[in-house]
């Protein structure tokens, strides 16, 4: 079964998928370690590796270490077109359709294109939206793009329903890595509503009320970063969500 078939059988069954979000730059051998013992001894479906700093070669070193003590699958989020690891299962191959650079919209996806191409990557064509979380990310720093207004459902929508008629599989409403607000339950409501793929949620989720609400706004996938590279005991009440739902 590939990735995106397991995404959307365990979206039919009702399932709650939860994402952690791992970034190389901010977490060393020994923690990564511990952390991916209690991912392994816990309900979580992906984990997503990727910074905005990270070599290639570290990808590779990085990924082969947990591929050797985990079987879920592991996805590339990728801050460039140089984190490309064919150790890894799959990548979210993103477009940035909340902003106008084209570089984010489709230059760098033309140059990893054939990369990819030569690799067994699984490549999921996601669609990326940024939204305003409070405080200036990495993500809109580095791709020189204004995330979208909180209080703008309608416009999400709209450009959800653009990536859907584009072609994209999945859609990734986000709020940045070391985000201070998670996206509002009602834009997640919104763009649910009017979608058919799957819809994957991240940043500032760093609560259990938070992770509750985004499932029940309509969020098939949740993804965890910030909160877990903080406080991996975080687990524990990843554990509550998903098992008590």
């Amino acid at each position: 079964m590939s990735i995106l078939e397991e995404i959307i059988r365990n979206r039919d069954l009702k399932k709650r998928q939860i994402a952690v979000l791992i970034d190389p730059d901010k977490l060393g051998t020994a923690d990564l370690l511990s952390l991916v013992a209690k991912i392994k001894a816990s309900p979580i479906n992906y984990i997503l590796v990727g910074g905005s700093l990270l070599s290639s070669d570290q990808m590779d070193e990085y990924i082969g270490l947990i591929k050797k003590e985990i079987s879920i699958p592991v996805i590339i989020f990728p801050g460039s077109v140089h984190q490309i690891s064919h150790k890894a299962d799959g990548i979210l191959f993103l477009s940035l359709i909340s902003g106008r650079n084209p570089e984010f919209l489709i230059g760098s996806q033309v140059v990893a294109a054939p990369l990819l191409r030569r690799s067994n990557l699984e490549v999921l064509s996601t669609g990326y939206i940024l939204v305003d979380s409070g405080v200036q990310t990495t993500a809109s720093y580095i791709s020189n793009t204004t995330p979208l207004p909180r209080n703008k459902a309608d416009i999400a929508v709209a450009t959800a329903l653009a990536s859907e008629m584009i072609g994209h599989k999945l859609l990734y409403l986000d709020g940045g890595s070391g985000a201070k607000l998670e996206v509002p339950k009602e834009m997640i409501t919104a763009v649910k509503k009017h979608i058919e793929m799957p819809l994957i949620i991240g940043g500032g989720i760093n609560t259990k009320e938070k992770l509750e609400t985004a499932f029940n706004s309509g969020a098939d996938i949740v993804v965890v970063g910030t909160a877990i590279e903080k406080n991996q005991d975080f687990l524990n009440d990843i554990v509550e969500v998903v098992e008590g739902a």
